[in-house]
């Protein structure tokens, strides 16, 4: 059963998540490109992608968004 959460933040702080967000899709991109991962790692790893892309539609405006829309391939 999913719960429903709710958060009260600040500017700095809802910039700070975002951030945080951002830096970690990127790390996940870069290790998706790893050809030494395996492919059960990288399953697990483009599960996590989209719920971290689902976490930061939450907290950034839609252009902060655009250019981390999971590609099809991912």
């Amino acid at each position: 059963m999913n719960k429903v959460l709710g958060l009260l933040i600040n500017e700095m702080e809802q910039k700070e998540i975002e951030y945080l967000i951002k830096r970690e899709l990127e790390e996940l991109l870069l290790d998706l490109e790893d050809s030494r991962i395996d492919s059960v790692t990288k399953k697990s790893m483009r599960k996590r992608y989209q719920k971290l892309f689902q976490l930061l539609l939450r907290v950034a405006n839609r252009e902060e968004c655009l250019p981390y829309i999971p590609a099809r391939n991912i």
